[in-house]
């Protein structure tokens, strides 16, 4: 089966290519060359307390367990009540990943939806909620606001219903009262809510003094939930907050009866996170210092390029929290990718997450300290 019997979108990233030469011929006065902020890759260290654990389980010989460990389990269920504010997740209602892009991009297959379901996702989002509906043959859906979530018809109300908080590109927010909302709704509709919230221990709205709390709300807070996780699954990485995108270590937790749906068709499957990794996932989830590390060498990045990218005429919208600026000009995202290439740096079009960022880049964080002040001092420039 190939990708145009899919009617898969062209991986967009790809199309940076003619940008991304631009922006690596540039004169630069530092002699640095291209500073990349087009991916949110990291680039620091694997914290060594990850590291040490994954060593330590390098002698695998046997298959893994595709639910994960109990330790692990119970260590993410311990880590929602710490960090996230939710005391009563339920080990059984937990399991691991391969990544959280492949969870979001196979969840309505592993849901069982297909031709005539409808996977209802932000108007400016993550490309891969929009490719995972049409992996399953169902058909994508933009629903943006509450104001959508209205009285709708059964050809038109959503099976599976994602949100994203903190977003990705913009660095919204959703607060508890907008959260709690869309459950109400989702339970009298019979809809599905998966939550992606992967830069939720990135919250900058702390930093500014604007809110007390660390992370974000989650969409399993009892104050979302009236205490039932029924219906409600949360897509957690350890990516962004660990540095572990090579290790591809995720999980998703949530309703038991979904998940255990979920591990049902994965068992099958063979979708199994290796063994090792499962141990490096638990030393990460319970060890919070390396997170606040990372998180204050992330805010003093952000600061930097902030002042560099405002000083460049670009205004910054939303972007409370995450790994990136969603910037605008108010002018064509490409248009604004030219003038920045020209100074070497490279960032996303909007139109990378929808029609809906047409007039917005995205600029990533995820650059080394001499690379963001070297981009910040270009955007400064004259």
């Amino acid at each position: 089966m190939n990708a145009a019997r899919l009617s898969l979108p062209d991986f967009p990233w790809d199309s940076l290519a003619p940008v991304k030469e631009r922006a690596s011929s540039a004169v630069t006065a530092d002699g640095l060359g291209l500073v990349d902020l087009s991916v949110g890759t990291p680039v620091d260290p694997t914290p060594q307390v990850v590291q040490e654990a994954l060593r330590s389980a390098a002698d695998a010989p046997g298959y893994p367990q595709t639910w994960g460990t109990p330790s692990l389990r119970e260590a993410v269920a311990r880590w929602f009540a710490d960090r996230r504010g939710v005391p009563a997740v339920d080990p059984d209602g937990v399991l691991p990943t391969v990544g959280s892009k492949e969870l979001v991009a196979w969840l309505p297959t592993l849901l069982g939806l297909g031709p005539g379901d409808i996977v209802g996702f932000p108007s400016a989002a993550y490309p891969t909620y929009d490719v995972g509906a049409r992996l399953a043959g169902a058909t994508p859906q933009l629903v943006d606001g509450l104001a959508a979530l209205g009285p709708l018809t059964p050809s038109t109300t959503p099976k599976l219903l994602w949100l994203n908080t903190p977003a990705n590109p913009t660095g919204q927010v959703l607060g508890v009262e907008h959260l709690a909302k869309v459950v109400s709704w989702a339970r009298q509709h019979g809809v599905v809510v998966a939550s992606d919230e992967c830069y939720a221990e990135l919250d900058w709205r702390a930093e500014r003094g604007d809110e007390t709390s660390p992370t974000t709300p989650s969409i399993l807070d009892p104050r979302v939930t009236g205490g039932s996780h029924e219906g409600l699954l949360c897509v957690y990485s350890l990516s962004k907050q660990s540095n572990l995108a090579g290790y591809r270590a995720a999980f998703v937790a949530g309703d038991p009866g979904l998940v255990r749906q979920l591990l049902e068709v994965r068992k099958h499957a063979g979708m199994i996170v290796p063994w090792p990794v499962q141990v490096a996932l638990t030393a990460a989830v319970g060890d919070s210092a390396h997170v606040e590390a990372q998180k204050a060498v992330y805010a003093a990045r952000r600061e930097t390029l902030l002042a560099g990218v405002r000083a460049f005429g670009l205004e910054v919208t939303h972007s409370e929290a995450g790994l990136y600026l969603w910037a605008t000009a108010g002018e064509d995202s490409w248009v604004t990718l030219d003038r920045l290439a020209d100074r070497g740096i490279l960032a996303a079009p909007g139109t990378f997450y929808g029609a809906a960022g047409g007039q917005h880049v995205r600029i990533a964080l995820t650059a080394s300290d001499e690379r963001i002040s070297a981009a910040a001092e270009r955007l400064s420039a004259g």
